[in-house]
């Protein structure tokens, strides 16, 4: 496995051999900043199973729809300028699926294509609370100085966005067992409301932080400070979105 690329807001990574399929990663909150390190381990246990790996780095704002539509773009050019491998017979080549973790999720979830152009959406942990629930300290401001103060679109409004513009059949939702902050429960009855829909919901140990991990501690601590299950979950995370896809 090749390691970590940066290209402009994008870090990518590639699989060792040919690729199966391509995952385009939201990472959520402050953590989206640096998924190469935020994610590194959950990402790499993605690309050891085949997936080449292009993540997004950028620093959450008030407006949603526009970093939606940044990241639905800059993915898009990516993949364009991507050279092309030849023909394969193997029906599941060539794959792409989005992945978004806690607000990545509602920003692949509003992107301007609808989700008709990929093949599937794995949505980790959603969450899709108001800014005042989320930094209520920023709402404050924002009512004092009259500057924005709420997610553009609304948590309702981004529920209704998704019943009536959101066009992909096949989601997997995942929900962690300690996870108090999770709304896939709403994402899901929303999702299934539409007519041919495909989505499933999961529950796995952990807790909203659990796909989140750059083993710092293993890195500088040694062998003896690392959880080992942690990594063995994340490597287990990874097998199950690839099952789903069609690709293990």
């Amino acid at each position: 496995m090749t390691s970590w690329r940066q290209q402009g807001e994008l870090w990518t990574l590639e699989p060792p051999g040919r690729p199966r399929g391509l995952i385009e990663f939201i990472g959520g909150s402050y953590l989206a900043a640096t998924p190469q390190l935020s994610y590194r381990r959950f990402l790499e246990a993605l690309a050891a199973g085949g997936w080449r790996i292009h993540a997004w780095s950028y620093v959450p704002g008030f407006d949603h729809q526009a970093q939606a539509n940044a990241a639905w773009r800059l993915f898009r050019q990516s993949r364009e300028r991507q050279p092309q491998p030849p023909p394969n017979p193997d029906a599941t080549d060539g794959r792409l699926l989005r992945l978004g973790h806690s607000l990545g999720c509602k920003l692949h979830l509003l992107a301007p294509d609808g989700g008709r152009r990929c093949d599937g959406l794995v949505s980790l942990s959603f969450n899709n609370f108001s800014a005042e629930r989320s930094i209520p300290f920023l709402a404050e401001l924002g009512q004092q100085f009259r500057f924005r103060s709420e997610f553009s679109p609304s948590p309702e409004d981004t529920l209704l966005q998704i019943a009536s513009s959101y066009r992909q059949p096949r989601n997997l939702l995942v929900r962690f067992s300690r996870d108090t902050i999770d709304q896939s429960g709403r994402l899901i009855g929303v999702l299934q409301a539409r007519a041919g829909d495909a989505s499933t919901l999961v529950e796995l140990p952990g807790d909203h932080l659990t796909p989140a991990s750059g083993g710092l501690r293993k890195q500088f601590l040694g062998e003896w400070a690392d959880d080992p299950s942690r990594q063995r979950g994340m490597e287990r995370l990874a097998e199950q979105i690839s099952a789903w896809s069609g690709v293990a």
